[in-house]
Formats: C-alpha cells, structure tokens, sequence
C-alpha cells in the first residue's frame, strides 16, 4: 500500500515537472519563465525527497530553486524580460536537445532497477561507509560522514572548484559598484514583513550548518542558506545598504579563508605524521578528533560558499548598476 502510494506521489510529481518544460517551451515572457524554473527545482526537490534522498533533495532547494532563481533574475536586468522572437525558433537547437536528450535515455537502458538491493551503489564501498560510521565516527548522518571525512579529499577539491568560480566571476565583472539613488523605492509594508523572515533565514542557515552531523545539511547548504539571507536584504532593502553589512571587497578574502580552513586542518593530521584530512591527529579520542575535523572542514565550505556566492551576485548587480 506504502509503496503504491509512494510510486503515485513519484508519478504525479513527475508528470507536473513535464508540464512545467512545455509551459516554459511556450512562454515568451523571461520573467515567468524564470518563475517556473524555480517551480521546477522545488518539485524536483520533492522527487528527491520521496526517494529517501533528503540531502539532495535540501541542496537542489537551495541552490536550484534559490541561488539559481536569483541568479538568473539579476540577468534579467540585463537583458530584459522579453524573449528574443528571431531567436524563437532554432532547428540546431531542437537537434541537440533531442540528441542530448536520446543519448540520456540510452544511457539509463544499463541502469538497475530502483531499489535494487544488488545494485553496484549498494555493494561496493556503501556497506563499509555505513559500518565505519557508527564505529569510527560515531554520527547519524552517514552522507555527512562520506563526505567530510571518507572523501574529504573529493570535497576539499569541490571547495577548490567553488572558490576558483567565485575568481573567474570576480575577474570577468569585477565587483561593480551601486550608487544609493540606483536603490529601490521604499516599501514599508514589504520592510516590515520581510525583516523577520531574513532573520529566521540567517538562523535556519546556522542551524543547517551546525547540525549537518545530526540530519540533512552541512557546510554547503549552510552557505546557500545564509547568502540568500543577505540577498534578500539586498533586493528588498537596496545592495548599497547589503554592501555596507558585507563590503564586498571582503568576500575574496573570506572564500579563500573557507579553503585554507579546509586545507590547514588537513596539514595538521599531515604534520602529526598521519594522512592528509586523518581526523585522529585532532585529538587523543579518535571520535573527537573526527567530530572536530569534520567541525573545522564544514565551516571552511560554509564560508567558501557562503562568500563566492554573495561574491557572484554582487558582481552581477553591480554590472547592471554599472550600465
């Protein structure tokens, strides 16, 4: 009956998001087509959500219905909201979807069936993850633990990877510059209810970011979370006002102190003569030298991200303001 139901919400969910890529096929108008998009990384969030992927689920909810939304609507004042009619319709265009789209479904025709316990994800190196978690780490959240300590070395590079955006972005647009009458127009009502919501997305991001050891969440969503904060700030209050919290000159400077965080508790374990990122160079106790590593490497991502993201924002608004 549960899996019936489970295999209804998964249909469902399913069939909206195909609504959803033909009302955006459809739609000229860029500003509605951006509302859907977020639309899209919500109910792709749910999907996740109802495979049991929770922390996958979190991060498509940040980054795709939220970071990515911003983004893209900071690019519309750029562009305008209107789409481009020659460009409406493009055959080489149409080709590549479909192509990319065949060989995706070609691809899938190896997959095991969802849910198979004899999967190879489920018998190659997921069991001893699962094991040396509780013994070894002593945490209930398994993703966390794969991915601060078994594969630190995979996220130190994906910390990397974010930082060096954060620059190429930086280098590209530089960090502009906002001139207070460029601001919006003063919004009691919108002030007085957004205030409250900023400050419970703030604490919700460090909640997100000092319990990642406990549920979903971590470092990564952490920064998404508290970066939206400040955009909010930005877009309703004025980025000349965001900029006076947060310089942005700052920001380079904190993401690349998130990545040497990261970097510096791995040359600790390394000269204390154990292997990069080895925890138990952190303390006597093994298991509080795992819970101070994986402590010390989460806030090194949090703030990694939470700068570059802020960092790449700032560098979009500023070149429209700039224009």
């Amino acid at each position: 009956m549960i899996e019936n139901l489970h295999l209804l919400i998964d249909v469902c969910l399913l069939a909206f998001l195909i609504l959803i890529v033909f009302a955006t096929m459809k739609i000229t108008n860029l500003f509605v087509a951006t509302m859907l998009f977020g639309i899209f990384s919500f109910v792709t969030a749910l999907l996740f959500l109802d495979l049991d992927a929770v922390d996958v689920a979190f991060t498509e909810a940040a980054v795709g219905a939220g970071f990515s939304t911003v983004l893209m609507l900071s690019a519309l004042k750029l562009t305008g909201a209107v789409e481009n009619a020659k460009h409406r319709h493009s055959a080489l265009g149409l080709f590549i979807v479909v192509l990319t789209g065949a060989a995706l479904i070609y691809g899938t025709a190896d997959f095991p069936i969802m849910g198979d316990a004899n999967a190879p994800v489920h018998l190659h190196v997921a069991p001893e993850f699962i094991q040396l978690t509780q013994e070894k780490i002593d945490i209930p959240n398994v993703v966390t633990a794969v991915l601060a300590s078994f594969r630190g070395y995979d996220t130190f590079g994906e910390t990397v990877v974010i930082f060096s955006a954060g620059v190429a972005v930086l280098l590209l647009l530089g960090m502009g510059h906002v001139e207070p009458k460029q601001e919006p127009e003063q919004n009691m009502v919108l002030w007085v209810v957004v205030k409250p919501f900023i400050a419970l997305i703030l604490i919700f991001g460090l909640y997100v970011q000092f319990h990642g050891d406990f549920g979903a969440g971590g470092g990564f969503q952490a920064g998404v979370v508290f970066a939206s904060g400040f955009i909010l700030y930005s877009l309703v209050f004025g980025e000349a006002y965001a900029r006076k919290v947060i310089p942005a000159r700052v920001l380079p400077r904190f993401s690349a102190l998130g990545v040497l965080i990261y970097g510096i508790t791995g040359l600790v374990s390394l000269l204390s003569n154990k292997p990069f990122l080895d925890y138990n160079a952190l303390s006597s106790n093994p298991i509080s030298g795992q819970h101070m590593g994986i402590l010390l490497v989460e806030a090194g991502v949090g703030l990694a991200v939470f700068s570059t993201v802020l960092l790449i924002f700032y560098s979009f608004s500023g070149v429209n303001h700039n224009e």
